[in-house]
């Protein structure tokens, strides 16, 4: 991978300007919103019966063996032996650990992968996997389907879905679930900058901060979402 390698896919093509795009009739812009509805349209009818799922988050660079993979498969298991299915990106890392722990152990082990020129790969744990071409239409797939989020130590895409998922929540376009930061040491000093460059400039309020938990456990995870999951009456079926 280098930062000078030419990238061409069909996300990639959807933002660039019209003008540098020189394509038929029927590869234009107005005809990729109906490739975007049948990608949409297939997750809403795989995931619709899905049941209660927490979605995590994480980096795809975390090798088996790491602590936080081993607490990230840990979660997975936990999570899906109490009737909760765990929902990832589908690629190696974080993802393949949340959802290696998780399938076989009584609920579901969702991926909902990406196509990328680089690095994401399905992984083998997945009941249900799902391919996206388009970042948006994934991310709806996590948000739409989760009543809680956890995230382990990630790079920007993991940072770009906690703050897309804490904007929604701020804004109440969804109700305020659960949204779990694991690991308290890797997390501190982004909460210490919200603290002092976002709280203390008025730039958030004390009410957005507290939008997030620190947890430091896989019992942690499941005792929040537990809870959670009995507020919102879902009747979970643990795998005895």
């Amino acid at each position: 991978m280098t930062a000078k390698r030419i990238i061409s896919h069909e996300g990639h093509d959807l933002l660039r300007h019209a003008h540098e795009l020189r394509r038929p009739p029927m590869d234009s812009d107005s005809w990729r919103t109906l490739r975007i509805q049948a990608e949409i349209v297939e997750g809403f009818e795989r995931l619709r019966d899905l049941g209660p799922a927490v979605t995590i988050f994480g980096s795809a660079r975390t090798k088996p063996g790491h602590l936080m993979y081993r607490a990230a498969e840990a979660t997975g298991r936990l999570l899906s032996h109490a009737g909760i299915s765990v929902i990832t990106g589908g690629g190696p890392g974080i993802m393949e650990a949340a959802n290696k722990g998780a399938k076989s152990r009584g609920a579901k082990a969702v991926g909902i992968n990406i196509e990328l020129p680089f690095e994401q790969q399905p992984n083998p744990h997945q009941d249900i996997s799902l391919t996206n071409r388009y970042f948006f239409v994934r991310k709806l797939m996590f948000v739409k389907y989760a009543f809680a989020f956890v995230y382990f130590p990630g790079g920007f895409g993991t940072l770009d879905e906690l703050y897309e998922v804490l904007t929604l929540a701020q804004t109440m376009k969804i109700d305020r679930f659960p949204m779990l930061l694991y690991g308290s040491k890797h997390w501190k000093p982004m909460l210490d900058w919200w603290k002092g460059g976002l709280l203390d400039e008025g730039y958030i309020s004390a009410e957005d901060a507290g939008l997030m938990q620190v947890v430091d456990s896989p019992e942690a995870v499941r005792k929040i979402v537990l809870v959670n999951a009995k507020k919102m009456g879902f009747k979970l079926a643990p795998k005895r």
